[in-house]
């Protein structure tokens, strides 16, 4: 029983605000990869990425607000199975895709060998990633970059600016402060937790929601407990308001251009759940 207690204790337990970083787990796993590239694929839901329609009205705004044409140079940071990469080499544009899921990568590969689209696929850690060039855009959708800790953050930053053309653009969306309210601490259980995603063999699954409310960050702490092993996975939330944003931004050499509710090019609005940001290397004067 001693056993027990401390281990339900070790499952409860409330780590430092991105003490763990597990995004590997989830994205390169044989069992949950799959199923996340069914969510990709599945145009009934808005969890790994937006519907169809809203990704082909987000690609019509950016095509039109950053003259995507043939000759742009866009890179996209985490692509999954290539849903904007895809689309924005339909539209001409020389894409790089980064993404260190292999399923996602092979399957937006074959998608566009088929098609004949200027893309290249690479399957990285793109905190790793050293890409050569510059861009004339750099995306990174669907709150990628919320997931990052502080340092991670900045690493990001830093590359985008390195890798963004003097006159490039930087798109990207995040949560809001405005949803970090209306989230919960929370504590869950169940056989098979969240329908079978975690294994394809029978386990048990705990799920620990936590909130920091200093620095805006919320935990989705899931421990799934399969016969011969067991496991933590560590789903971070970073929410900013535009101020805390734009010092970010500027500690990494780059500045807001304009803010818009999401990336489709929607006003934006202080209440919502997200907000995207377009952002430019700082200009320096003399």
């Amino acid at each position: 029983m001693d056993e027990l207690f401390h281990q339900l204790a070790e499952i409860n337990k409330k780590p430092k605000p991105f003490e763990f970083y597990t995004s590997e787990q989830l994205w390169t796993n044989e069992h949950t990869s799959r199923k996340m590239l069914d969510f990709h694929l599945n145009d009934e839901i808005d969890l790994s990425s937006r519907h169809s329609q809203f990704i082909d009205r987000s690609v019509d705004w950016i095509t039109s607000r950053f003259a995507v044409r043939k000759g742009v140079k866009v890179a996209d940071f985490g692509c999954g199975p290539g849903l904007y990469s895809n689309r924005l080499a339909r539209r001409g544009a020389s894409v790089t895709g980064i993404d260190f899921s292999e399923r996602s990568i092979r399957y937006a590969q074959t998608t566009a060998a088929r098609e004949g689209l200027n893309v290249n696929y690479l399957q990285q850690n793109y905190l790793d990633s050293n890409l050569e060039g510059q861009f004339d855009l750099i995306l990174m959708v669907m709150l990628d970059f919320c997931a990052l800790s502080p340092s991670q953050r900045r690493c990001m930053l830093q590359k985008f600016c390195q890798s963004l053309a003097p006159d490039g653009s930087l798109l990207f969306d995040v949560c809001s402060s405005s949803s970090f309210e209306n989230r919960n601490e929370v504590t869950g259980f169940g056989p098979n937790l969240l329908e079978g995603f975690w294994s394809d063999e029978p386990y048990y699954g705990f799920l620990n929601t936590f909130k920091y409310d200093d620095e805006k960050v919320v935990l989705d702490k899931y421990t799934i407990v399969e016969a011969t092993r067991v496991r933590t996975i560590f789903n971070w939330m970073q929410y900013f308001t535009p101020e805390t944003l734009e010092h970010e931004l500027s500690k990494c050499g780059l500045c807001v251009d304009s803010l818009f509710a999401d990336v489709a090019g929607t006003p934006y609005s202080h209440t919502g759940d997200e907000f995207a940001i377009v952002a430019k290397r700082e200009t320096i004067t003399v």
